[in-house]
């Protein structure tokens, strides 16, 4: 069946010499494969960049539910994000965030208020000229709301400590041990109730973010136990750990 819908590039890989199998997340099916034929060659070189992480496109596709990898009949680009892919810093950051969702975001399903925070965050994130270092964390603590493990908010100041397992702020440490220190408990409860436009009211140091960054990930991995190893985690380390 012929199908429209708008697509979120966030990961490809090589297949034969010319062709590529890319990852979309589609506003009206989920996460979807696409293999593209032709798409490394040289006529078709121009359309390449097209494909990298976090470009947004109009779709016209052969949509088959039992088919492993969909038909792509036409695209366009709806959001070209330029200043992403001609800033290094933000490059990794697309690389990472795109390496994330491949992993969380299931196949065939759909989530349209999931899919319209990404793209919005995605245009948000385009657009900054600074102040985007903890941008990346942010996004994951929104995330985690349509991910189904959103952390009860912190109620009370004594609660200092960010219980990993049970997603809330707690008096002593868990016995379970999967919890955040005081310091981290404290940032991350920051950034939970943080929106974009108040980010830079959040001051880190390199070595802050990326234990901040580390403690949220492994928040992912305790709710969502197929999540895979994410390859980019410490060049984007290492990218922001002297901001």
């Amino acid at each position: 069946m012929l199908e429209k819908t708008r697509g979120i590039i966030l990961h490809q890989i090589k297949y034969t010499d010319s062709g590529i199998v890319a990852q979309l997340y589609t506003r009206k099916f989920g996460r979807q494969s696409f293999l593209i034929k032709g798409m490394r060659n040289k006529k078709a070189g121009k359309h390449n960049i097209q494909f990298q992480p976090m470009f947004i496109l109009d779709l016209e596709m052969y949509y088959k539910t039992s088919r492993e990898m969909q038909v792509l009949k036409e695209f366009s680009v709806y959001y070209s994000p330029y200043d992403i892919h001609s800033n290094i810093k933000k490059s990794v950051v697309a690389i990472f965030l795109g390496e994330v969702l491949t992993s969380v975001l299931k196949e065939e399903s759909p989530h349209v208020e999931m899919f319209d925070y990404i793209e919005k965050s995605i245009v948000y994130f385009d657009s900054c000229k600074e102040g985007y270092a903890n941008f990346h964390i942010a996004f994951l603590a929104g995330l985690s709301s349509f991910l189904g493990f959103e952390p009860s908010p912190r109620s009370n100041a004594d609660d200092i400590f960010f219980d990993m397992t049970n997603g809330r702020f707690v008096p002593v440490p868990p016995v379970h041990g999967n919890y955040a220190t005081g310091e981290i408990s404290e940032i991350l409860a920051g950034f939970f109730v943080a929106s974009y436009d108040t980010l830079s009211n959040i001051v880190l140091t390199g070595n802050q973010r990326n234990e901040v960054l580390e403690t949220i990930v492994r928040y992912y991995s305790l709710h969502l136990p197929g999540l895979k190893k994410i390859n980019s985690l410490e060049v984007l380390k290492e990218v922001f750990s002297s901001i």
